[in-house]
């Protein structure tokens, strides 16, 4: 496992982080994880809904190529 280490943070930033790990009953090092986990999951399922509208966006518009030959010869 990897860690992460945040220099200068904020005094009063600390304190509100504290306060709201005590509010979850959760240690400020696993209030912290599941902060960074659950954001790294929204930015993934960010970026799969981006991707598959520009797949939707970008996909042809197929037409029957039967009828585009009958419009051709009937020219």
């Amino acid at each position: 496992m990897g860690q992460v280490i945040i220099r200068n943070l904020d005094d009063s930033v600390l304190a509100d982080l504290k306060r709201m790990a005590t509010r979850e009953g959760k240690s400020l090092e696993q209030f912290l994880r599941d902060v960074l986990a659950e954001r790294a999951r929204d930015d993934k399922q960010s970026f799969f809904e981006f991707a598959k509208g520009m797949r939707e966006r970008s996909r042809p518009a197929w037409r029957d190529a039967t009828k585009l030959i009958r419009e051709d010869r009937d020219r």
